[in-house]
Parts: C-alpha cells; sequence; structure tokens
C-alpha cells in the first residue's frame, strides 16, 4: 500500500524528498487534488456526497485519498462530515491561480501557438 509522501524522504521524482517534491507525489496521486478542489470549493460533506462529487470514483480510491490527505493534514473529520483543513483551504488558494494559467496555457496550444507566444506572435513572419 503507498505511504504518504513526507517531504525529507525519498519521493517520486525527488532522491532528496524536497517539499514541493513531496507535495506533488500526493497531489500527483489520482484524485488527490480533486478531493482538496472539492472540498474546498464547494464545503464539507459526506463520504458519499465526496464521491458523487467527483464524478462517481471509486470507494476504494476515495478511501485511500482521505487517508492519505487526513495524514497529510489537509483534510479532516468535522460535524458535517469530509472537510478541508487550514492547511488545505491554504494550498487550495495557491494553485487556484495554477488554474487560471493551465486555461491560459491550454488555449494557447488549442491555437497552436507556443505558450510563451503572445496572440500575435508569429503572425506576419
Amino acid at each position: 500500500m503507498p505511504t504518504v509522501p513526507i517531504p525529507g524522504r525519498k519521493v517520486r521524482g525527488s532522491a532528496s524528498g524536497v517539499p514541493i517534491m513531496a507535495l506533488f507525489d500526493l497531489l500527483g496521486r489520482r484524485w488527490a487534488m480533486g478531493v482538496v478542489w472539492t472540498l474546498c470549493k464547494d464545503g464539507p460533506c459526506s463520504f458519499r456526497t465526496l464521491q458523487a462529487r467527483c464524478d462517481a470514483m471509486s470507494p476504494t480510491v476515495l478511501n485511500v485519498r482521505l487517508k492519505e490527505l487526513r495524514e497529510a493534514g489537509l483534510v479532516g473529520l468535522s460535524d458535517a462530515g469530509y472537510a478541508a483543513t487550514a492547511q488545505g483551504h491554504e494550498l487550495y488558494l495557491l494553485l487556484r491561480p495554477l488554474g487560471a494559467w493551465s486555461k491560459q496555457w491550454a488555449g494557447a496550444l488549442a491555437a497552436g501557438r507556443a505558450p510563451d507566444e503572445g496572440p500575435e506572435s508569429g503572425e506576419g513572419t
């Protein structure tokens, strides 16, 4: 069974386990970022509601992700069910600008230009 990535220990993509790589290892796991994003955006909810909000992911995957995210301090239990912790909300606020950037990146790729080219770059050349 996979273990929760811990800064300072070897993680996927980093033998040194630098904190950002440990975070990317955790968030790169299937549905991990989606769970945090959903709990921050939509608020606390029960296991079944969270499962439905996450495109009906398998209960096995959800159980594993919730366990990992709880161990990592990003998700906890509240009276209303599973909820993002203060650290989970802080992470969400940091990820939102990346979400906006990714939409611009996707648009640039779809338009057939490199992401660092402006909208008029390449025209007339």
